[in-house]
């Protein structure tokens, strides 16, 4: 740890915005200029005051963060595993189960990063075990067994303080490690945003073992994490493929008339498939055979992610929650077409379902499982798609459902608000995921563009400009 004395203090920054005003705090460690900004004066006077003190009683200045070194001595103090064990079970009850199995993945990357040494008596993989299944889950942390036990006391005594995220370098380093997957290829772009965000630097500050948040900021932040919401073209699938996957799932030996249910409704209706999966019998509204209007209706107001036994709270697969970014018990209605009226009408007769039952079953009466749903349609893809679209990203997830019935709306002519109610997004988010998908109403829009009309004829008199 470098130190110097040298250290010059400046007047507060007072900078007033359109939207707030920030007070910054400047100062000078041996020809290095920092700046810390705050939201209100009195916390700019407090660390000014701490700078100015620090100074005064002749305390040196650690030249890789600006700070006195008695900043240090919290985080200092606390190592990086005890402190990852802490942040995981302060935000283990607010979290779901992929929440905290993303959270458990991070933290993995980033203790082993933090490691003085690679452990020479344990594989790597033993080792990422023990922190992922254990050390960062509340649940089973009391319960590991002794060999665990021992890993992880090891982790303990080998990991670095928290004051290691003070060094630029290792910070770098850290990120490397995150951003990087367990083959060596570099992580998918929301993957390497999504870890930065898990980490724990804002509950460090908050519990204040370190003053500012270390991760790089501004376009420096942003240049390797570029990340898009537009839905790639090339997973949509037309009408005539559809079809034919559809009708070979009917077709399965196994199961097919229940998964065809499940996947008709994916494509007609465009639920997310933890949404789908969810449903009762009663949450079906069905038209009588002789009605004028075959349109069902379906209730949307469950989803039940699969997620792991190990992260949900009741030890089940499946984690029951409210619907993604909607308040707490909303609810959403979707209209179904005559064609899915009739595939659901027949298959609750076929199935003897009652108003209280899972509207899609395994083979065993319990929830469709999420393994049975993509192998019928990776076999669907595989049998019925030519080779070189098998290859291709179209409809390679069964996700693509859901993107092909939202982008078939659109083009169809109905309002983004309306598609954005019955999709469960908001009108932003909508447009920018699938704007790019939008097709074929290009000859329409030109014959509104020429009702408008031309400019107007000018007489021949009219003087020339200029």
């Amino acid at each position: 740890m470098e130190t110097r004395y040298d250290v010059k203090i400046y007047k507060i920054l007072t900078y007033k915005g359109a939207r707030k005003t920030t007070y910054t705090v400047r100062w000078v460690v041996e020809g290095k200029r920092w700046r810390e900004p705050f939201d209100t004066v009195a916390l700019a006077e407090g660390f000014r005051s701490e700078l100015i003190t620090a100074t005064g009683e002749g305390e040196a200045f650690v030249i890789a963060t600006g700070l006195p070194v008695s900043h240090r001595s919290k985080s200092a103090a606390m190592s990086w595993y005890k402190f990852a064990v802490e942040y995981v079970d302060a935000r283990w009850a607010q979290l779901g189960g992929n929440s905290r199995k993303n959270t458990a993945k991070t933290l993995t990357a980033t203790t082993i990063a933090l490691l003085r040494v690679k452990p020479p008596q344990f594989e790597p993989a033993v080792v990422r075990t023990a922190l992922r299944e254990w050390a960062f889950n509340t649940n089973r942390r009391g319960e590991a067994p002794r060999d665990v036990v021992s890993i992880l006391r090891w982790v303990e005594r080998n990991s670095l303080p928290v004051s290691a995220w003070e060094d630029p370098d290792k910070v770098d380093e850290v990120l490397r490690a995150i951003d990087t997957r367990l083959d060596g290829r570099q992580a998918a772009a929301w993957s390497r945003k999504r870890n930065r965000r898990i980490l724990a630097m804002k509950h460090a500050i908050r519990r204040r073992i370190l003053r500012t948040n270390p991760l790089p900021k501004g376009k420096e932040s942003t240049a390797v994490t570029k990340t898009t919401n537009a839905v790639d073209k090339r997973s949509l699938m037309n009408s005539d493929r559809a079809a034919a996957l559809l009708d070979w799932i009917r077709r399965r030996p196994r199961g097919g008339r229940r998964l065809h249910a499940f996947f008709a409704t994916l494509y007609y209706c465009g639920p997310r498939p933890e949404e789908a999966i969810a449903m009762r019998v009663k949450d079906v509204t069905l038209p009588g055979p002789d009605a004028e209007d075959q349109w069902c209706e379906l209730l949307i107001h469950t989803a039940t992610p699969e997620v792991g036994k190990q992260w949900t709270d009741t030890g089940e697969i499946h984690e029951e929650r409210d619907l993604k970014g909607r308040a707490e018990g909303a609810t959403r209605t979707v209209p179904g077409h005559p064609a899915l009226t009739r595939i659901l009408r027949q298959h609750i007769e076929d199935e003897k379902l009652k108003p209280g039952d899972l509207l899609f079953q395994g083979e065993m009466g319990g929830i469709l499982a999420g393994s049975v749903i993509r192998r019928a349609w990776h076999g669907a893809r595989e049998a019925v798609l030519p080779p070189h679209v098998f290859e291709s990203p179209t409809g390679k997830r069964v996700y693509d459902n859901r993107h092909t019935r939202l982008t078939k709306w659109l083009n169809d002519g109905v309002p983004p608000a309306q598609v954005a109610e019955w999709a469960g997004n908001r009108v932003p988010v909508l447009l920018a995921t699938y704007a790019r998908c939008v097709a074929g109403q290009l000859p329409d829009l030109k014959r509104r563009l020429e009702a408008a009309g031309d400019l107007p004829e000018l007489p021949d008199d009219t003087p020339d400009a200029g």
